[in-house]
């Protein structure tokens, strides 16, 4: 099964504003846990964890540094 990882919405004052990967903690192709910390992402110098929703090989969409919407797809897990 395929589960898709969204760029979470981090800016309620512009749920526009596009986003950032800061650093990816796990890499393409490898193996997560469910609540492992995948990557960090930032939206106006905030920053937040991600965290794998399942368990399962983690495939990246987006590099870092990369701009991407929030609520846009940031990588996938299959489980």
């Amino acid at each position: 099964m395929i589960t898709e990882v969204t760029f979470p919405t981090m800016s309620s004052d512009d749920p526009s504003a596009e986003g950032v990967v800061g650093t990816w903690f796990v890499n393409h192709g490898e193996s997560v846990s469910a609540g492992q910390v995948i990557a960090e992402v930032q939206v106006d110098k905030v920053s937040q964890d991600v965290e794998a929703p399942v368990a399962g090989v983690m495939y990246q969409y987006v590099a870092e540094g990369v701009g991407i919407a929030q609520g846009a797809p940031l990588a996938r897990i299959d489980s």
